[in-house]
């Protein structure tokens, strides 16, 4: 019996079934918060053995009325999140914007080590990072709260945003800018006025994955944070200290809402090409 050929673009039997099960181990950890959160029992059985709404009630209440023994509400907790990853955003734009023209247009000494250093933060233990920045904020004269995890937050966002503009730099010729130059446009007029226009896919999808990155970041957070600038991750961390509360499940599944939501925006608005991991 002869085995048919496989065209360009098919797969094959065993390359679907590996695909669909590393798919599903990939996505098993969300499925499985999905479904905690509406369990209707006061364990954490899994699966659970009733199902309700009452978790999700208890987050609603939580958030609108905080108990008075927490030590920060989640409303100031999430006012810290989005003001920290808004900065984080703006701040890690200025810098790679230039920083991507710089490493794709201009020739220099050292060029190949600032492409490495530029990615460092990828690989870098996040633990041992997060140590670091302590004793550097610490040995300041001067006290550091929200900027400090501003500064950690742009470390860690800024390979995303100068990858993807770097991508979108990348397909702009140089030749857009010399026509500019001879209509008369000065060399700073013709970035300003042109390329970073060119680059608007490329900005946008580094804008929006740093602020995903800020948004969830919890490791180096952790060792920066304080007790009255307290991030959403770290304030869910809080709640499962001393004994795991069901609460946090209906929480967590708001933020991989909102992440999703995120994402989705961001294919939309720039398509699946304009992306870069």
């Amino acid at each position: 019996m002869k085995t048919r050929m496989l065209l360009p673009g098919e797969t094959g039997r065993f390359a679907s079934t590996l695909s669909w099960l590393i798919l599903l181990l990939a996505v098993m950890p969300i499925l499985t918060m999905i479904v905690m959160s509406f369990s209707g029992a006061s364990n954490l059985d899994f699966p659970p053995a009733s199902y309700s709404l009452k978790w999700y009630q208890a987050a609603w209440h939580t958030f609108v009325s905080p108990d008075s023994s927490d030590v920060l509400s989640l409303g100031k907790a999430l006012g810290t999140s989005l003001w920290v990853s808004c900065l984080t955003m703006i701040l890690a734009t200025l810098v790679a914007v230039p920083a991507s023209y710089a490493l794709t247009r201009c020739e220099f000494r050292g060029k190949a080590v600032a492409l490495q250093l530029m990615s460092l933060p990828l690989v870098f233990p996040m633990v041992v990072l997060g140590l670091a920045l302590l004793l550097v904020f610490d040995s300041l004269p001067f006290h550091m709260d929200v900027s400090r995890l501003v500064i950690a937050h742009v470390i860690l966002a800024l390979p995303f945003v100068v990858k993807n503009c770097t991508a979108a730099m990348v397909s702009i010729g140089s030749e857009v800018e010399e026509a500019a130059q001879m209509l008369g446009a000065s060399p700073t007029r013709a970035i300003v006025d042109v390329v970073v226009p060119l680059m608007k896919s490329g900005i946008l999808a580094g804008m929006l994955l740093a602020f995903i990155v800020s948004f969830n970041e919890f490791t180096v957070t952790y060792f920066l944070y304080n007790i009255d600038v307290m991030t959403v991750p770290i304030w869910m961390y809080s709640r499962t200290v001393s004994s795991l509360d069901p609460t946090v499940f209906s929480f967590a599944v708001l933020i991989v809402l909102i992440d999703f939501a995120l994402i989705w925006a961001l294919e939309k608005l720039v398509g699946e090409g304009g992306v870069s991991f």
